[in-house]
């Protein structure tokens, strides 16, 4: 699987390389990314190729997209894909807040607006934290308790912003998939980012998501594909699952995947990345990186080799869906 292949964003005339840049680690997810390692990492994924990146105010509360702004203005911008979100505004605080999920936060508060005003609001920060006049793609992220405000109200003010050129794609982008197919059938979206519910360890969204955005053409971007770090882990006690330790069952049935990975000799990481980008109707993943390094391990897993018996296998023991697409269908 070449990794730099680009896909088509549904009907759109955005092109995005099957492997794209995630931005939430640079943000300080869990940990503090220093900006020049910030910097070096963003550089890195497109001198190796990587033409999309994904940011969001809420990610470092708004540190990412200072980060991605700086790194991307040295390339030509009719050259990559950018995607950041609304649904979230960054409001002043006196004393820098404590989360459990980023660190050495900026003095804001990430508060919930799915409003017109609040989208407006969100779009023109980023522009300013992104140093740029317009973005590729806006999800609408995280809308899960304010439906009706992100169909009713995000969406229409996000729509006049694509008809006017500002933007050229619209999503959503959430961590289940139940919301998305709502969103699917009401609205006239172009993507959606899924994260963590299509992967080895998840195929939640197989059954009705994914075959209705094929329908429909509309794209999915998959997000968290390591599962929020269990499979890109030594998978000992104490790894991450959607942002908390793992359970033992869980732990247990990657291991039992990883077994099978380590009688093909294939990277766990590898058979992680490259799963996801079967289905037709994904068009890329988007793992986060915090450095260089990490940035080339991507690229290297998303372009290992993986013979037709390791899945076959994976699906014997019914670690897949038998209707589940692998890289070799």
């Amino acid at each position: 699987m070449n990794p730099l292949d680009t896909a088509q964003v549904g009907t759109t005339t955005l092109n995005v390389t099957r492997l794209g840049l995630g931005g939430a680690p640079l943000g300080g997810l869990f940990t503090d990314v220093e900006i020049q390692t910030a910097l070096s990492t963003v550089a890195r994924g497109h001198e190796l190729g990587i033409r999309y990146f994904d940011t969001a105010p809420l990610y470092g509360h708004g540190k990412s997209e200072t980060y991605f702004g700086q790194a991307l203005q040295a390339f030509p911008r009719d050259q990559l894909v950018l995607s950041s979100k609304v649904g979230r505004v960054l409001n002043p605080v006196e004393k820098q807040p404590d989360t459990d999920t980023y660190a050495a936060l900026p003095p804001f508060e990430a508060v919930f607006d799915f409003s017109r005003d609040g989208v407006l609001r969100s779009l023109e920060e980023s522009f300013a934290r992104l140093g740029l006049d317009h973005i590729d793609i806006a999800f609408i992220h995280d809308p899960d308790d304010h439906h009706d405000q992100a169909i009713n109200e995000a969406f229409p003010a996000l729509a006049d912003l694509r008809s006017q050129g500002v933007i050229s794609a619209i999503g959503a982008g959430m961590n289940q998939w139940e919301a998305l197919s709502e969103f699917a059938r009401e609205g006239d979206f172009d993507c959606f980012l899924l994260a963590g519910r299509y992967t080895l360890l998840d195929h939640s969204g197989l059954a009705d998501l994914l075959p209705l955005c094929e329908e429909k053409q509309i794209s999915i971007m998959l997000g968290g594909p390591y599962n929020s770090g269990i499979l890109a882990s030594d998978l000992q006690p104490g790894t991450t699952y959607f942002y908390q330790e793992a359970p033992a069952e869980v732990l247990d049935k990657a291991r039992q995947i990883k077994a099978v990975c380590d009688r093909h000799n294939v990277p766990l990481k590898a058979a992680a990345l490259q799963f996801g980008l079967a289905h037709p109707a994904v068009a890329a993943t988007i793992p986060g990186a915090r450095s260089p390094l990490e940035v080339e391990d991507n690229i290297e897993m998303a372009s290992h080799p993986i013979p037709v018996d390791l899945w076959a296998e994976l699906r014997h023991e019914g670690f897949l869906p038998e209707h589940a697409p692998v890289p070799t269908d």
